[in-house]
This record gives structure tokens, sequence and C-alpha cells, in this order.
């Protein structure tokens, strides 16, 4: 598990409305197949960032998983290409990215709702640059 000095800033972009949340940053397979597995909560302004070599179709699952996510699908740019709403904790089933995608951003259920956002949303990311 990440400690603080893990995590990274994050701005969510809904048309001229920025929301800041601090990420943990994944990037290794052992990283990205362990998530947010046996998380009891997850702050509201919190999350993990799945970042991956190349795009590609990613399947997602939340086996082990103890609290409902929204997934949001990112290209390398930040543009949310996709979202998976309020997943199902501890189940199995498989949560396609439909497009192939750079980056999943993992955040506690019900953000998507709460902050509006729709595909052609953006997020701000180090690692999201463009030309990256």
């Amino acid at each position: 598990m990440a400690s603080a000095d893990d995590s990274e800033r994050l701005v969510l972009h809904r048309g001229e409305t920025e929301h800041v949340f601090t990420v943990e940053v994944v990037d290794t397979p052992e990283g990205r197949a362990s998530g947010l597995m046996f998380r009891k909560e997850l702050a509201d302004d919190a999350g993990m960032l799945f970042i991956y070599p190349s795009k590609q179709k990613i399947s997602m699952w939340m086996k082990n998983t103890l609290i409902s996510l929204d997934m949001l699908f990112l290209d390398r740019d930040g543009t949310i290409l996709h979202m998976a709403e309020r997943t199902t904790p501890l189940s199995t089933k498989v949560i396609s990215s439909r497009f192939r995608v750079k980056a999943v951003l993992e955040v506690v259920a019900g953000t998507v709702v709460r902050l509006g956002l729709r595909a052609g949303d953006r997020v701000e990311h180090a690692r999201l640059a463009r030309g990256r």
C-alpha cells in the first residue's frame, strides 16, 4: 500500500470547473494487479491512477475490492473515453475499457454523478501530458 508521500496531484476538468484529487500512481504489473484491493475506504478526493506502457484495451474486475468505484478510462492526453460507474464490490465480472486507453483512474463510486463528468472531459496529470 502506498503512503501519503507516494501520492500525487491530479485535476479533473469538467468544463471550466476543476476538481483536485490526490492519487496513488501505479505503473507496474504488480501494482496494477493489486490496485485498491482490500481497502475499506477511499476519500471523495482520492483515487488510484493506473498507467499502462502503451494504449490498449483494458479489462478490470473488482475481485477482493471492498468498495464500489467509478472507473474513468483515459486517452494519452487524459481525455475521458469511457466510464464505468458504481462497480460491484468483490465481483469477478469483467469491466472493459471498450477502447484502447493509456490509463484508468479509479475513484469512489458516485464521483461521476457528483461532478457531472462525461466522456470528453479531461484528467490532468504529469504522466498524461500531451505528446507523451
